[in-house]
């Protein structure tokens, strides 16, 4: 049976549509179901952090995103410093995820994605060769859509997951949250503004164009999701908790959601995927969620492509769970503690509670890891056994010879192997594998040759070696990571 598309993504979120564009970029035939009419206006997530930049920016989108929000280099929930992280981008940008969105879905439209708007997965059905998705058009009429594999980014309520019968397990982490971005007539001099008082919380972010975020929290009101939001309400809990509601007005938007901290067991089953909400959802403090699903397609998009140009074995699909998973798991007990540790202080405790954050964050090491850690910059992938140290690990983006940084030699969506100048050997070998890799030479001074991931991350690595061993080396990892030779030099 023939396939409608290469891969059918089912929800176009973040996380749907930054996958979406990179199939199709990479050649890839590639549908979008979303069950939503138009674009989305959710605002819900607002924090872009170092890392989810840099894989916006190795697509040549972080520039734009930046126009869009407010870059603050202090994460003001923990009063984390950002500014010396070592990268472009030492800050959380403050943006509505709608501006995110609307980068993504235009890159994916000008590479081709097909999205079928008010078109809802019901059903789902994979055999060996393939994966038919029973869709509900607008008229309400089913048909199928077949495709090679399928990734489900539909969110927590994930129809794809519930059709695997894979479970999510785990537990609401606060309930009756309540959102509104609003106006303001005396905002906060020093935005954004945070406070806890045990029984109550409050969060004021500015997203830079006149609109404010407010978020808040009042244990002894606690509400279903459906329950409307009242404007006085919000107000009442900023006051309480932050001296005041800064003359808000005119809201566009009131929410009322709960957070839960659940995480799929497999986010592979057979020909089909999970990312983002629908692989794991966390508590909103830190703002990992967005930053985590999106990092979940980069590393699946690449390995997807390699896999259907026969480039790669299918096994390479499995290393999606195993890097992805612990990172998942990592963020939802971090986010977990995080909000617990805000939340579930008694009153009378919050001023030593908050006397210890500040002297335990002001420990220039514990200050230091926690920034990377919250950022992503330090996440990693494991390394097999006797490989080089820097396997796995984040490619930093440093200037190269040609005037290019490495993230920009990244957007091509291609391997890139980083080696010193003088390795004029390489070139040549480098054009068997038919454009599949870009060979570049980092400025200064280094003995050391790298062959860089489409997601920016360390594939393959070798110290200082003779010429013969050298090229012996990289042929050999460019054979395992890049597919067979195809054309003989």
């Amino acid at each position: 049976m023939g396939s409608d598309s290469d891969v059918l993504v089912v929800g176009a979120g973040p996380a749907g549509l930054l996958l979406a564009g990179d199939l199709a970029e990479a050649g890839v035939r590639c549908t979008v179901v979303e069950r939503r009419e138009g674009e989305s206006q959710l605002t819900r997530a607002f924090a872009v952090h170092a890392r989810t930049m840099e894989q916006l920016d190795a697509r040549g989108l972080a520039d734009d995103l930046l126009l869009t929000g407010l870059r603050n280099p202090i994460l003001q929930f923990l009063r984390i410093d950002l500014s010396h992280l070592p990268t472009r981008f030492p800050h959380v940008l403050v943006t509505p995820q709608y501006h995110t969105e609307r980068l993504l879905l235009a890159r994916a439209l000008a590479h081709g994605v097909n999205i079928k708007r008010a078109h809802e997965a019901t059903g789902l059905r994979q055999d060996p060769t393939g994966v038919d998705v029973t869709v509900k058009t607008p008229d309400g009429t089913e048909h199928t859509l077949r495709a090679d594999y399928v990734v489900g980014a539909d969110g927590r309520n994930s129809r794809v997951r519930q059709c695997l019968g894979l479970p999510f397990p785990g537990r609401s982490a606060v309930r009756s949250m309540m959102l509104a971005d609003v106006r303001m007539t005396d905002p906060p001099r020093k935005p954004p503004t945070v406070a806890a008082v045990g029984d109550a919380f409050a969060i004021v972010v500015p997203f830079g164009d006149g609109w404010f975020r407010v978020m808040a929290w009042n244990r002894h009101h606690p509400m279903p999701d459906t329950a409307p939001v009242d404007l006085e309400e919000i107000k009442d809990v900023a006051r309480h908790t932050l001296g005041s509601d800064f003359g808000m007005h005119d809201p566009r938007w009131l929410s009322r959601f709960h957070s839960d901290e659940r995480q799929s067991p497999r986010y592979r089953a057979g020909r089909v995927f999970l990312v983002g909400d629908a692989a794991h959802v966390h508590s909103p403090a830190g703002g990992m969620g967005l930053n985590t699903s999106l990092q979940d397609s980069a590393n699946l998009s690449w390995k997807l492509a390699a896999v259907h140009r026969g480039q790669a074995p299918d096994t390479l699909l499995d290393s999606y769970h195993s890097e992805r998973h612990p990172v998942g798991h990592r963020v939802l007990r971090m986010s977990g503690a995080l909000l617990r540790g805000v939340l579930t202080t008694p009153p009378a405790l919050c001023g030593l509670r908050d006397l210890a954050a500040r002297t335990v964050l002001q420990t220039p090491p514990v200050a230091r890891r926690l920034a990377r850690a919250i950022s992503g910059i330090d996440i990693s992938y494991p390394a097999p056994a006797g490989a080089d140290p820097l396997v796995g690990k984040r490619a930093p983006d440093v200037p190269l010879t040609d005037g290019r940084r490495l993230y920009e030699a990244l957007r091509t969506r291609r391997f890139v192997l980083v080696t010193p100048p003088d390795t004029a050997h390489l070139p040549a070998l480098i054009t068997q594998w038919n454009g599949e890799v870009e060979i570049v030479s980092p400025r200064g001074t280094t003995r050391r040759s790298v062959l860089v991931r489409p997601d920016a991350y360390i594939a393959w690595a070798v110290s200082d070696e003779s010429p013969e061993r050298h090229t012996d080396a990289v042929r050999q990892a460019l054979a395992q990571w890049c597919g067979r030779i195809t054309r003989e030099s």
